[in-house]
């Protein structure tokens, strides 16, 4: 879930993308970005070291995890795609330009619409507080970006993500690159080989999306993350 283009092979495309396009470059481990907000073109990336973020040894802090469950934020899934991706997009303090431009937008919205691209949204107060969005290909989801209005409201997003990912059956999560925000929760870089293979293994896996997420399947959910920090340490 980058915020700039990093290290990592780029190729200037000299053709409209499709959605359907998009897709196959999923499958073969490549991923799109524009130069900035503003800039015209866009380039396919596979960068030498993938992030990805182990589902079954995500790192949950108790803190969070309180957080999670105080109720400070509702937590939909799907509910305002097009703001979730708009927020992403705006240039907020002390992160700069970023690299989804018009036409990033004008392709996730058409694979949110066909049903490959979702959105989680964070509500405090009846208004948009965060959130964050990704494309689902069999038991892979790829995580695009992610934002924030209010302390929390990202990583509550994420956490979401994380135990409908688990309770769908998905495999892969994947964050492009990895980042020291993500590195906390336990994310990890894998070599372009493996990465790859994992993927097809992914890929060709059958796997659901949760779009509505019960109070006891959420802390089922968070429990089974507890476990997981307590077999860790």
């Amino acid at each position: 879930m980058p915020v700039a283009a990093q290290n990592g092979a780029m190729s200037q495309r000299h053709f409209r993308i499709t959605p359907e396009l998009m897709l196959r470059a999923y499958q073969a481990g490549l991923f799109p970005m524009a130069e900035s907000r503003q800039g015209a073109h866009l380039y396919w990336l596979d960068p030498e070291q993938r992030g990805v973020l182990p589902l079954e040894r995500f790192h949950l802090p108790r803190r969070l995890r309180r957080t999670v469950l105080s109720g400070r934020f509702t937590v939909t899934a799907d509910q305002d795609f097009a703001a979730v991706i708009a927020g992403c997009a705006a240039p907020l303090r002390g992160r700069g330009d970023t690299w989804i431009n018009a036409e990033i937008e004008r392709l996730f919205l058409a694979l949110h619409r066909q049903g490959h691209a979702h959105s989680l949204e964070c509500w405090q107060d009846g208004a948009l507080a965060g959130g964050l969005y990704g494309v689902r290909v069999g038991a892979a989801f790829f995580g695009e970006s992610m934002f924030t209005l209010a302390r929390d409201a990202s990583k509550v997003a994420l956490v979401h993500l994380v135990v409908r990912l688990r309770l769908g059956g998905f495999r892969l999560l994947d964050t492009q690159f990895l980042t020291a925000h993500l590195a906390g929760f336990g994310a990890v870089e894998l070599p372009r080989d493996i990465y790859k293979t994992r993927l097809v293994e992914a890929v060709s896996t059958r796997a659901r999306w949760i779009g509505t997420l019960s109070r006891e399947e959420l802390r089922a959910g968070l429990g089974a993350l507890a476990e997981i920090r307590v077999a860790s340490s």
